[in-house]
Order: C-alpha cells, then sequence, then structure tokens
C-alpha cells in the first residue's frame, strides 16, 4: 500500500492493489479495539434490539420446563386404549396455566394446548378425534370416545426445545425479536450487549449541495450523507451528520477534531482518489492514514487509519461506491466484532441476461461488485452498468451481484453470488 503519513507506524509501499480479502481484514483489524470489555452495557430486553450479545448465554432453565399439550384435546394413558378405541370416563379439566391433579387409569381430563400433563399420562388426543369432538362438562358418569393413540403423541417433553446448562445463544449473536423472545422464555429481564458504534459520518466536496437548497450549475445534490445514514442506522450504529465539508483541508481537520472527538468512528465521502483536489487526503497528511486502492470495481480508492487516534475510513465519493464499500468492509466487520445486525446473507443465483448472447465482462484482476434484481424464479438481472454514478439503478435493486477475480466474462445462464440488500 502507498503510505501518505509522517506520522505513527511505519507503512510500506505494495506493487499492486490490495485484495478485497485483505482490505476486509485491515478493517477488522482497526475496529478490534471496540469489542472491548469497557464498551459493555447491560439492558433491559426491550432496548437491546440490533444489539450484539457480549457472552454465551446458558439456559437457566429448560423449555419447555415441564411436559405439556400441543393440542386441545384429552390427556390420557395410552396404555388404557385398545387398538378399537375405547369409552373413557372424563376426569375435571386442565387449562392453561393450571397444576392437575394425576390422571387416574382409565380416564381421560380435557386438556388446553399449553397446559401440563397430568402425571399419569402420556399422551393427548386432539379434540376433533374424539367423540363427541367437543368438550363435555366433567360430570360423573359422562364419557368420551377416543382412539388408539401412541405414548407421547402431542405432547411437548420438557428440554425439548432447549435443557437447562446448554448454550442458548453464542456470543455475538445479532439480536432480533426472535433472540429477544427467547431470552424472555428463560426468564431473563436483561442482557449484556456491545455499546452501540458512534460515527461521525462527513461528506465533502465543493461540487455538493444540501437536498433542498438551490442548485447551481455545475453542483450536484449529496446523496452520499443520506445513503450511507441510512444503511449504518440499519447496521446499528448512532450517526452524527456535519453537513457537508468544502475542500479546504485545514476547514476539514477543525471540523473532524470539533466532531469527532468523541466518535468511535470517523467515516468520509470523497477526496480519497489521486487527483489535484482531494481533500480528505490532505487533511490527513500527518495523520497514521493509508489512501490506497483496492481492486475492487465500484469502490477501488479507500483510506484506512486513525485521526487524533479515532479510527477512521474513508470512502470514494461516488453514491454507488461508497455504499458497496460500507457492504464489503464496514459492515461486515462490525458483524464480526459486535454482532452487528444484517451481515448480508450470500445466495446463489442465475445470471439473466437477457438470452441472446448476452455477456458480463470483468476486469480480471478485480472483484466486480453489480447491481441486480433478484426474480421469484432465482435468476438476477443486472440493473444498470458497471458506473458508480447509477443511483437509479442501485435504487431498483435487491441485490449485489459478485464477480470474483479472475473472471473475465460470465454468459446467460451462469451462476453468480448475490446479497441481498
Amino acid at each position: 500500500m502507498t503510505s501518505h503519513t509522517t506520522q505513527g507506524p511505519a507503512h510500506h509501499a505494495a506493487e499492486h492493489a490490495r485484495s478485497v480479502a485483505e482490505h476486509a481484514a485491515a478493517v477488522v483489524e482497526l475496529l478490534r479495539p471496540l469489542r472491548t470489555t469497557d464498551r459493555v452495557e447491560t439492558l433491559p430486553l426491550s432496548q437491546a434490539l440490533g444489539r450484539g450479545l457480549v457472552g454465551d448465554v446458558a439456559a437457566p432453565l429448560s423449555l419447555p420446563p415441564f411436559a405439556n399439550s400441543q393440542m386441545d384435546g384429552y390427556a390420557v394413558r395410552s396404555a388404557d386404549i385398545p387398538d378399537a378405541g375405547i369409552d373413557l370416563r372424563i376426569m375435571p379439566p386442565v387449562p392453561a396455566g393450571s397444576s392437575p391433579q394425576p390422571l387416574e387409569p382409565g380416564t381421560a381430563a380435557p386438556i388446553m394446548t399449553g397446559a401440563m400433563i397430568p402425571a399419569g399420562a402420556d399422551a393427548v388426543v386432539p379434540i376433533e378425534k374424539a367423540v363427541p369432538d367437543h368438550f363435555l362438562a366433567s360430570v360423573d358418569g359422562q364419557t368420551v370416545t377416543l382412539p388408539v393413540t401412541a405414548p407421547g403423541a402431542f405432547v411437548r417433553f420438557p428440554g425439548s426445545d432447549t435443557r437447562a446448562g446448554e448454550r442458548a445463544l453464542a456470543a455475538g449473536t445479532c439480536l432480533g425479536p426472535a433472540q429477544l423472545g427467547l431470552l424472555a422464555a428463560l426468564g431473563l429481564p436483561e442482557v449484556a450487549v456491545y455499546k452501540a458504534v458512534t460515527v461521525l459520518l462527513v461528506t465533502t466536496g465543493d461540487e455538493v449541495v444540501e437536498p433542498g437548497r438551490p442548485l447551481p450549475p455545475g453542483k450536484i445534490y449529496d446523496s452520499n450523507g443520506t445513503l450511507l445514514e441510512a444503511a449504518m442506522n440499519q447496521a446499528g450504529l448512532t450517526v452524527r451528520r456535519t453537513g457537508i465539508s468544502t475542500d479546504n483541508p485545514a476547514e476539514l481537520q477543525a471540523l473532524l477534531r470539533t466532531e469527532g472527538r468523541d466518535a468511535d468512528l470517523i467515516v468520509t465521502t470523497g477526496g480519497v482518489s489521486k487527483g489535484a483536489y482531494e481533500v480528505v487526503r490532505q487533511a490527513m497528511a500527518d495523520q497514521p492514514v493509508d489512501f490506497l486502492h483496492v481492486a475492487m470495481q465500484p469502490g477501488g480508492p479507500q483510506g484506512l487509519g486513525t485521526f487524533d487516534g479515532v479510527p477512521f475510513l474513508g470512502f470514494p465519493g461516488n453514491p454507488v461506491s461508497c455504499l458497496v464499500s460500507f457492504e464489503m468492509f464496514l459492515r461486515p466487520a462490525l458483524s464480526e466484532l459486535l454482532g452487528a445486525p444484517a451481515r448480508r446473507l450470500p445466495l446463489r443465483a442465475r445470471l439473466d441476461l437477457g438470452g441472446a448472447g448476452g455477456k458480463l465482462t470483468s476486469p480480471r484482476h478485480k472483484h466486480q461488485v453489480r447491481r441486480g434484481s433478484l426474480q421469484p424464479d432465482g435468476t438476477v438481472r443486472l440493473e444498470g452498468g458497471e458506473s458508480s454514478h447509477l443511483m437509479h439503478a442501485l435504487a431498483g435493486s435487491n441485490v449485489l451481484v459478485h464477480v470474483p477475480s479472475g473472471v473475465t466474462e460470465l454468459a446467460d445462464g451462469d451462476e453468480v453470488e448475490v446479497w441481498m440488500l
């Protein structure tokens, strides 16, 4: 990698672009200090959605904690019922939440879904298989006709979901509704999680204007700020935005020092290439930051290091490039280290290039990331070209389509990896 630092650790130049895997690993290492014991907090379950679990959670009790009925029906001793069926005397009903009396031989107890199986019973006959097929009042002499049933039928046994002492959730798990529901089912009111990462997000460029303001000639509206803020919020980050920074390096430095002092991470967009007015490069001249090229299209130019000790990532300025950079590097690192939500699920799909000899081409030494739409039949159609400014095509996509380094051409029907957006 090419070094542009005058302070901090020495960096050695490399003669070739860094691979996607190498840069992803470097981002993980940059952010590893965020995974420390002083960045842990205990929250009520209602406030822990989207957070990463700090340690393994062992089940303090079994689920279910007692044998219970899977159906509305009759709790029985299966041995009491011959192959031809039998009439059994009806015992008092067993509603959910009650502690039933033992089941007497030759009897059946009306039981509700989730209710505790009475001692002595080993099966449940669903109500629709009974004659009559509705519950009768428990009156002396009343009987119900039931068919033969197997031991264990329609019984949820203790620990059939998870057993006391077993690992219920692994460290690093992202806590979604299902995981929080499990913790509640285990009787746990709170959970130890990693603190949310606060990121300072700065868009740069004299050519960029906030949406809603007049658009002078030669200017464009800022989409990067909204695009990345939304993606970061989705990934569980607490985002702080400062508006658009000018192309004055001293002003950018002052802004970062003022606004980034208590941030956990600084992310900028734009100003990281090799042009004459690359403000982020200029502002980082005295910081241990590397500006390098990753063998990826779009999103090749990248910045990585620290600014006044705060982890720093510099993404390219084109909107598709900055989102692809986030999805390829920052989101996976947060997921690996802190259990941040929505690590993209890799799927396989077949290219639909419209037939007629259509081809997808890619530079040999680059990992190309295209935008596409996954269809109900399992095929994926490309949206727009490879250019990094095509926001309309990005907005019409639901997947990222990956063409690995070394693959130069794909044909209609070829299989590719896609990441759901």
